[in-house]
């Protein structure tokens, strides 16, 4: 089968369209013959993780450390990347019922990656659900991440109708699913981001958008009650000003001091800070099937690259032009 596929970190230029051997599925695993997959933060960071160092990763050391041991210190222990897809299974392992020949599916690997390729072994109990009946499967394959982190990050800080929510950086992956799920809750939300995305935000439901070239919302005077920091925009310090007494500051991309203030803040009252660790759950990819097809949540895809093409997508991605979700498609022409 096809593959992108590399062996050193660095720039896009060192993906590579390879032929590697096609997977064939356990006992308790389905074989997806994948037709899209996305690029997204987790692939960039990824590709590059040898000459990202302690200091400059997005997260405290111990998971820099645990990164490492996964990915690989100083070249990839895993050669492919892409931890999002949609596609059909085209093969079941003799154990599986809950999934048949045929059916259409999107899922989320994660860490485990391996989806920038024609082909994709899963277990059935692991993150993978039946396609929405009102998505393609480009759209679909946008989806798991965000949505998987939204579902997960709004219940545990227990969202209710009427909570006046920020979302800091809410035009990209995660910041929109938040954006719609917040809006689904009854939240009424105001999105931070650059000039060129204010519409898209609008579009996705934002009650009030904040230009963050033109304006700091913790100068404004507001004050909410959920602040939600995608990839460390601002700071708890920073922020806590802009939080009502009992508000919650959650951050997706956490330093050691957040965490320490996660800690300091996690006994009694008041305001809190939240360091976010996305569980994925196969049945809230269920929940994610029935949002969408209810129409409370949606993908919006700026640009479509074909497989050969995905380190183009990787450039894309990285040049920060984009408004919404970048795609890789797969085309099968009938290959075994």
């Amino acid at each position: 089968m096809k593959a992108i596929v590399y062996t050193e970190y660095g720039p896009p230029d060192v993906l590579q369209l390879k032929e590697v051997e096609k997977p064939a599925p356990k006992d308790d695993e389905v074989l997806i013959r994948i037709h899209a997959t996305s690029v997204n933060f987790g692939d960039i960071a990824a590709r590059n993780y040898g000459n990202i160092s302690p200091r400059d990763f997005f997260m405290p050391l111990p998971f820099y450390l645990i990164g490492g041991l996964q990915f690989g210190f100083s070249r990839p222990k895993n050669t492919i990347l892409g931890n999002e897809l949609a596609g059909e299974i085209e093969a079941v392992g003799k154990d599986v019922t809950s999934f048949k020949t045929g059916d259409q599916v999107f899922g989320y690997p994660g860490p485990q990656m391996r989806c920038h390729a024609e082909y994709r072994c899963l277990p059935e109990d692991g993150p993978l659900g039946l396609k929405p009946a009102n998505m393609s499967y480009e759209e679909a394959a946008v989806v798991p991440y965000s949505a998987l982190m939204a579902i997960d990050l709004l219940r545990k800080v227990g969202i209710q109708s009427g909570q006046q929510v920020l979302i800091n950086g809410a035009s990209g992956g995660i910041g929109s699913g938040v954006l719609q799920l917040a809006k689904h809750y009854g939240a009424e939300v105001t999105a931070v981001c650059s000039t060129p995305r204010m519409e898209f935000v609008k579009a996705l439901g934002a009650d009030k958008v904040i230009d963050y070239t033109k304006e700091d919302f913790t100068q404004t005077g507001e004050t909410y009650d959920l602040i939600v920091d995608v990839l460390g925009k601002s700071s708890f310090s920073r922020s806590k000003g802009s939080l009502k007494e009992a508000g919650k500051y959650v951050m997706t991309s956490f330093k050691m001091r957040d965490f320490v203030d996660m800690l300091r803040t996690s006994f009694g009252g008041g305001k809190k800070a939240i360091c976010a660790i996305l569980v994925a759950r196969p049945e809230d990819l269920v929940l994610t099937k029935q949002l969408v097809e209810a129409g409370e949540l949606k993908a919006v895809i700026d640009k479509r690259f074909p497989l050969e093409q995905t380190a183009d997508a990787h450039r894309y991605v990285e040049s920060g032009q984009r408004k919404g979700h970048v795609v890789i498609t797969l085309e099968h022409n009938n290959r075994t």
